[in-house]
């Protein structure tokens, strides 16, 4: 992670300038800031992997004196992506006048896209996303946060806020989250997201994790039914992104399982480049517009 800020004459009107001018650079080898490191260490979450610095991170304060004056901006990709992957995000975010200790990115499982047929929505994988909500809010001392997902970290931050029971086929045992993060999230904006299920796995079902009828991503999983049994849990404002244009949750199909229970509005697209990974990538202006003004553009 890498930091430049114009040196102008401190003044009111500079300030905000050189706040705005921030270059921001995102990369595989972006970590948390050691501010950041430290303190997670030091509040008893450095048991969890986003906190082990060994994968792609964003986001921490730069020190001490560094103010947190707007809400911050929790980024949760996708399966088999990274922290990495919110680059165009949060580049443009910085552009917009946001600083690294207002934006924090952490990655959950393999980035491996060959392993991608593996990930399930584990009790490792909720708790985690869980806690660096948690973290982040607890770190920055923000009365709210604003949670933006990708793909699978759409449901995966979704049963994260919304907390309670589970079930983790594969441990072979019960989970308890705990109580909802409702009230600790301001705006929540899901991409791309099989909120009800991917199309192709209805010819998988259970024979690969990521489609299981349990916690997978299988229109009828038990999982699936428990996040979407409620309304507007995610957060005070609730958005969705999504295209026609989708081919991994099915073209044509994704205004069946994109859009979000009890939402407040979408963003919908229906030719490319606003695909699956275009939607998170080319689309930052709308993302901003959602958590900042709480509006569609």
């Amino acid at each position: 992670m890498s930091t430049r800020i114009s040196s102008q004459p401190n003044t009111p009107s500079t300030a905000r300038t050189s706040k705005a001018a921030a270059e921001v650079s995102v990369s595989k080898d972006s970590r948390f800031s050691s501010d950041f490191q430290k303190w997670l260490v030091g509040h008893g979450y450095g048991k969890y992997d986003f906190a082990k610095g060994n994968v792609p991170a964003f986001g921490g304060k730069s020190g001490p004196g560094d103010k947190v004056t707007q809400e911050p901006v929790i980024f949760i990709h996708g399966n088999s992506d990274s922290a990495a992957g919110w680059k165009g995000s949060i580049e443009s975010f910085a552009k917009q006048g946001y600083k690294p200790s207002e934006m924090y990115a952490m990655t959950w499982g393999p980035s491996n896209p060959l392993q991608a047929s593996q990930q399930h929505h584990s009790e490792k994988y909720l708790e985690e996303v869980r806690a660096f909500i948690q973290a982040v809010k607890e770190y920055t001392g923000a009365k709210k946060v604003d949670v933006i997902g990708h793909s699978m970290g759409v449901t995966l931050a979704r049963k994260a806020i919304q907390g309670g029971d589970g079930f983790d086929p594969y441990a072979g045992k019960k989970f308890d989250l705990g109580k909802p993060l409702t009230n600790s999230v301001d705006t929540f904006v899901g991409i791309a997201g099989a909120n009800h299920g991917l199309a192709s796995a209805m010819l998988t079902g259970d024979m690969v994790p990521t489609t299981n009828t349990t916690d997978g991503l299988h229109p009828a999983s038990t999982f699936l039914k428990d996040i979407n049994a409620v309304n507007h849990d995610e957060g005070s404002h609730v958005f969705s992104i999504w295209s026609n244009a989708d081919e991994l949750v099915g073209v044509g199909l994704a205004g069946f399982t994109s859009p979000i229970p009890g939402q407040d509005g979408q963003k919908v697209y229906n030719t490319y480049p606003f695909g699956h990974m275009g939607l998170k990538n080319l689309t930052a202006d709308e993302q901003l517009a959602m958590i900042r003004d709480h509006k569609v553009l």
